[in-house]
């Protein structure tokens, strides 16, 4: 996968839009516009620091269905995305927790988002929803039914689980690629907020050979240029946040603060690749 052809830039930062609990989930608040007006107001936050792409999410659904979520769930993410799409330009992802990579696939072929987040897309993990098996088989042959391009960026080794056995970080990247087809991988420490090891990443890029490894967890404008000497991206929200609080909306002065600190970690390395201009709709 070309990062530069879908972010124009080849070490994008991606934000994340937390949804408010949506429909049918245990905090549902019963309006909608008031879901879609925080992820507004957070994708122009994201927008106008300079971040290079947006995923949305429906992070405050939790406690999550394990895998398929209900109908209300797809047709409100659907309708979030497509108004977050009003307001800015960049390229979208949509992660549908904990792992409905079916309907994330099924939103963003639909509405034309760039690419989809999938925790679990091979192997099977021991998670707080119970065992969640990968079903790369379905997903891909699903995408084809589709005739979509969109994206694949599967977590390795996700966080807030554990894998059944031990395996190799150097194996759960291979099989991710090359059995699993992810266009990109997703390297993450063990829970919201944690960074990945500076090894582990290192040796997940070179398990990659030359497919896209992000950073999922963990960023922050002290950290990002050292992540970023071994990763090709990185997936904030949690430090973007007012006082770093994942439940605050996110704030615009240290979303630019951390697109700063990764802007001087190619600068001081000599190889910035681009500069991302602001992407807003008028």
């Amino acid at each position: 996968m070309d990062l530069y052809q879908l972010f124009k830039t080849r070490t994008p930062i991606i934000g994340v839009v937390h949804l408010l609990p949506l429909p049918t989930s245990p905090r549902w608040g019963g309006s909608l516009k008031a879901v879609i007006d925080r992820a507004e107001q957070e994708a122009t936050a994201l927008a106008s620091g300079g971040v290079n792409g947006i995923i949305v999410e429906n992070f405050f659904d939790a406690p999550f269905t394990k895998n398929q979520v209900d109908p209300a769930v797809v047709s409100a993410m659907t309708v979030v995305v497509q108004r977050i799409q009003n307001m800015v330009t960049l390229p979208i992802g949509i992660n549908v927790l904990r792992n409905d990579a079916k309907s994330a696939m099924a939103i963003a072929s639909c509405v034309r988002a760039q690419f989809i987040r999938v925790n679990v897309l091979t192997g099977v993990m021991a998670t707080d929803q119970g065992l969640i098996e990968g079903e790369a088989h379905q997903l891909l042959r699903y995408r084809r039914e589709l005739g979509s391009d969109v994206k694949i960026f599967a977590d390795v080794l996700v966080k807030h689980a554990r894998p059944l056995s031990s395996p190799n970080l150097t194996v759960a990247v291979q099989d991710t690629i090359e059995r699993g087809l992810a266009d990109a991988v997703i390297l993450s420490g063990w829970a919201t907020g944690s960074p990945p090891n500076q090894e582990d990443l290192e040796l997940a890029t070179q398990a990659a050979a030359g497919t896209p490894v992000f950073v999922g967890s963990g960023a922050s404008w002290e950290n990002v240029a050292t992540l970023l000497q071994a990763a090709d991206g990185v997936i904030v929200s949690s430090s973007l946040k007012r006082h770093g609080r994942r439940e605050q909306t996110i704030d615009p002065i240290r979303v630019s603060q951390f697109v700063e600190a990764a802007h001087r970690s190619w600068n001081n390395r000599g190889d910035r690749k681009s500069i991302s201009s602001v992407s807003l709709k008028s």
